[in-house]
């Protein structure tokens, strides 16, 4: 009996054992099998991470390609210019290069390349070769400007003229930009800088005076850069506007610009004016060059704003070879107020097709109404040439999902690497890494004492409620740093972090880690803040919503942008205690909102580039 009990105990024991053993197996099968799964999702992921760059590199190989040749390409139109106005080739068969090489840019481009360094006589030769081409399809577009990124910035023109001229070549278009040779050109951005070896002159206060004519290739856009040699202290000097004498520089550049191109046999299909600057080239053109072979081309101008109209007396006109009796007139170039006073700006809109008023937020109607700076009748009476576009950014350089500066990238499709971007961002700026923080960006380029009072108030509420602030100053003004530092001090809590000086590399990871990002205004052409919070999911908040609310009330006009209406629907009267609160208590509506943002394409190619292609296309077709 005893033998039997022990025997059952034993077995008892071999039993349990084995349990446990084939527990312990299952366990580890069930371990393997994790580690398993879990290698091959990691095979998978570096399996995705090496195909994203492969395709990273083919995409830039290729960009790289076609800049190039875009590159080329320009070199031999601008040595074609040269050909005419050293007379060895006739404008109209100019015409016809320019055409070809317009219609075949890969293959002339690779043919050719090594003959860039040849005379004028042996590109010629060759260039003959390759005279029958296809029919041209896209427009040929001429910036007559005073500003070009990363030339000779001072505000939005600049960055204007570069990410719309891009855009419209890389859809198959020609722009060329006309500029004046400034003593402070930034010449090491210019590829291929030559002096044309032939004489260009242009009228001024009657007589005909000489210019240098240089030209180069600028992110892949041919430029012309008009140098006076009578009147050389023009844009020899320090800075670029507000000089006494600012009506004859730029009026001299102005004739000298339409001088070169009908001497060069140039037949652009628009000639594009901005500003007051060049807005006499209306006047000039219709008056004096639209019958020396440039009947088919059209005048588009662009004002930014109507701040600055450049008021003068009107025999000053004469300078240019205008007739003043003739065009200072009520419904031509007469100042509406001042009547004994000629309106430069006035003039291009008057003699201009079309007008287009950069703006991303405002409607023409509110434009005309409250924003034009006594051009209201003007507006009012040519407002069916008027049109409102938005401004917008560089999107092969602000992209999170291939933006070289951030640690992990990311896309509205798979936005895990956003994470990573926030806690790389809390790390540098010394705040405390948690998950649960909402991190708020804050880029200014200037601060009123107004701004900064709402700012404290708006910052210490939100500190209150866990958020953390990252304060990104301005270098070249130091009294917004003094205040934002002051304000740093002020709070004494860990939670907000000022950088004195823009920084290239912070700038991208403050808006792919941030949640949120305070901005100063949503019509914003310099530094076009909202504009990349949407691509890089940061929430764009305004500091004063409520002047927004008051302005989206009373403004009944649809005539908008469709980034307006956007951001109407979406952040655009949202406070920052509003996006706090949404964030926590409706995560998954504000991620929502997040990727849907940054799903939308707000870049030059996209709004920007469609109106001013119909703007084009209804002044071709008058």
């Amino acid at each position: 009996m005893l033998q039997e009990q022990s025997s059952n105990v034993e077995l008892g024991t071999k039993h349990n054992e084995i349990w446990r053993l084939f527990k312990e197996a299952q366990q580890n099968i069930l371990y393997l099998n994790k580690q398993r799964v879990k290698a091959v999702e990691e095979l998978n992921k570096v399996n995705s991470e090496k195909q994203l760059l492969i395709d990273k590199i083919e995409q830039l190989e290729k960009e790289n390609r076609r800049a190039d040749n875009l590159a080329l390409c320009w070199e031999m139109l601008l040595r074609i210019d040269s050909m005419v106005l050293g007379g060895m080739i006739s404008t109209g068969e100019a015409s016809d290069l320019r055409k070809m090489i317009m219609d075949s840019k890969v293959s002339v481009a690779d043919v050719l390349s090594d003959m860039l360094q040849k005379k004028d006589s042996e590109l010629l030769a060759e260039l003959r070769q390759f005279s029958e081409g296809s029919k041209k399809k896209g427009f040929h577009i001429i910036h007559i400007c005073t500003e070009m990124e990363p030339l000779v910035s001072v505000g939005p023109l600049a960055p204007y003229i570069t990410g719309l001229s891009r855009a419209l070549q890389r859809k198959g278009h020609l722009v060329e930009v006309i500029l004046p040779k400034y003593a402070s050109l930034d010449l090491d951005e210019v590829h291929g800088l030559r002096e044309i070896e032939a004489e260009s002159y242009s009228y001024f206060n009657g007589q005909l005076h000489a210019n240098r004519i240089w030209t180069g290739v600028v992110h892949g856009i041919g430029v012309t850069f008009i140098q006076p040699l009578y009147f050389s202290s023009f844009f020899n000097r320090d800075t670029i506007y507000d000089y006494p004498d600012d009506f004859e520089r730029f009026t001299y550049f102005s004739r000298a610009s339409l001088d070169y191109i009908a001497k060069s046999g140039k037949q652009p299909d628009v000639l594009h004016l901005h500003n007051w600057e060049t807005a006499i080239v209306g006047p000039l053109f219709w008056d004096i060059f639209a019958k020396q072979g440039l009947e088919n081309t059209r005048i588009l101008l662009t004002c930014h704003d109507f701040d600055s109209q450049c008021l003068e007396e009107p025999d000053k006109l004469a300078l240019c070879g205008l007739d003043p009796g003739r065009l200072n007139r009520p419904d031509r170039l007469q100042d509406t107020s001042e009547t004994n006073l000629v309106n430069i700006l006035k003039g291009g809109v008057v003699y201009s097709n079309k007008v287009i008023v950069m703006s991303s937020m405002h409607s023409k109607g509110r434009i005309i109404r409250s924003m034009s700076h006594g051009l209201e009748h003007t507006l009012a009476f040519h407002k069916e040439k008027l049109l409102v576009a938005p401004c917008g950014f560089d999107n092969s350089t602000w992209d999170p999902s291939k933006d070289k500066f951030l640690p992990v990238n990311y896309s509205a499709e798979n936005m895990r690497g956003k994470h990573a971007c926030k806690v790389a961002l809390q790390q540098q700026a010394g705040l405390s890494e948690h998950a649960s923080s909402i991190v708020v960006g804050c880029i200014f380029s200037e601060v009123s004492d107004f701004e900064l009072e709402n700012l404290k108030a708006v910052v210490w509420n939100a500190t209150k409620g866990g958020a953390q602030f990252v304060f990104m100053g301005n270098g070249t003004v130091p009294t917004i740093n003094r205040a934002l530092r002051s304000f740093q001090e002020e709070l004494e809590d860990g939670k907000v972090k000022l950088f004195d000086h823009y920084d290239e590399a912070l700038s991208h990871l403050m808006f792919a880690g941030s949640d949120i990002i305070l901005c100063q205004s949503f019509d914003d052409p310099l530094l076009q803040v909202p504009l990349k919070a949407l691509k890089y999911g940061a929430a764009p908040v305004s500091l004063s919503p409520g002047d927004m609310n008051l302005r989206y009330s009373a403004d009944h006009d649809h005539e908008i942008t469709r980034f307006s209406q956007f951001m109407r629907s979406t952040f655009g009267a949202m406070s920052l205690s509003q996006a706090l609160d949404e964030i926590k208590n409706n995560p998954s509506t504000w991620k929502r909102k997040i990727t849907d943002a940054m799903a939308k394409d707000f870049s030059w190619d996209a709004e920007c580039y469609d109106i001013h292609v119909s703007a084009y296309t209804d002044v071709k077709s008058l």
